[in-house]
């Protein structure tokens, strides 16, 4: 057989693979729209069809005007700009005084951060829980934000720094050739370089608060400071008649502004990802 002909049906397998894989993917939130246009909670009976015989949008506008849906999402919307102002002031500074200066200590400090970073966050909460205590920092937004900035600031600085490595050196001697000082370099010159590492680090953090439970859930105890992750869970974990097409659209109703920020970002992601992946 031809070498060229061995590699089109070797791509047309691939790509077959791929597409399967995509639709077998896309199942789950099939299924989870048709729930929550389903005017009749009877998932669990033997009469749900896939496809609903009453189409209704009731529980959409249930969510939205008769659960404090839009409380979680302010709630939620806080901890997420306040999360991602901070991780970035300090990530970016962090990560380009690592990638560009050599010192004392150096690689130890990064290492010790990607180790305590390593270990799942459920380890540390009984901790932080007696630390937040007596600062009278549990069940408030200021707990959950020093919670959230403490784990996302090291990705940030680990993410960035890979890409602060890929910039050469060269065009900031270049700079200073020109005349510009450290501040006009790092502002005009280096950061509209590294804008992908940037915006991806951001996105990886608004969806790490985004979708947050432990945390939110364990330090905040009333339902009216709960995030949308949070919120979601008390649909299912308050009722004893579970609704499971007013909890699917809440899950879709939450699921979508992500889903419009990755895709509108989907072009800074590769490489914004695989440059500051691979460069230690």
């Amino acid at each position: 057989m031809h070498r060229r002909t061995k590699h089109r049906i070797k791509m047309s397998l691939l790509n077959l693979f791929f597409i399967v894989a995509c639709l077998l993917c896309i199942v789950p939130i099939l299924y989870t729209l048709s729930v929550s246009l389903n005017g009749t909670n009877n998932i669990l009976s033997g009469s749900f069809s896939f496809i609903p015989k009453e189409v209704t949008f009731d529980n959409y506008k249930a969510v939205l005007f008769n659960k404090p849906y839009l409380l979680w999402l302010k709630n939620t919307l806080i901890l997420v700009i306040a999360t991602v102002t901070i991780s970035l002031a300090v990530a970016i500074p962090a990560a380009y005084a690592f990638s560009r200066f050599r010192f004392i200590g150096r690689k130890t400090i990064l290492y010790i951060l990607i180790i305590l970073n390593a270990f799942p966050s459920i380890l540390s909460m009984f901790a932080i829980y007696r630390i937040l205590m007596p600062m009278k920092l549990v069940n408030s937004y200021l707990g959950l934000i020093l919670i959230y900035v403490g784990t996302m600031a090291i990705f940030g600085l680990w993410n960035m720094k890979g890409y602060f490595d890929t910039i050469p050196i060269e065009i900031e001697e270049a700079g200073k050739i020109d005349g510009a000082n450290d501040f006009q370099l790092v502002t005009k010159l280096i950061m509209p370089l590294a804008k992908p590492s940037i915006i991806v680090t951001a996105v990886m953090i608004i969806i790490f608060v985004w979708n947050e439970y432990i945390f939110a859930v364990t330090f905040m105890t009333g339902a009216e400071k709960y995030t949308l992750a949070a919120g979601l869970y008390a649909l299912q974990a308050t009722q004893y008649t579970r609704n499971w097409p007013i909890f699917s659209a809440a899950s879709l109703l939450t699921a979508i502004p992500i889903l419009i920020i990755f895709l509108v970002i989907q072009k800074n992601m590769v490489s914004g990802l695989t440059a500051g992946g691979v460069k230690g």
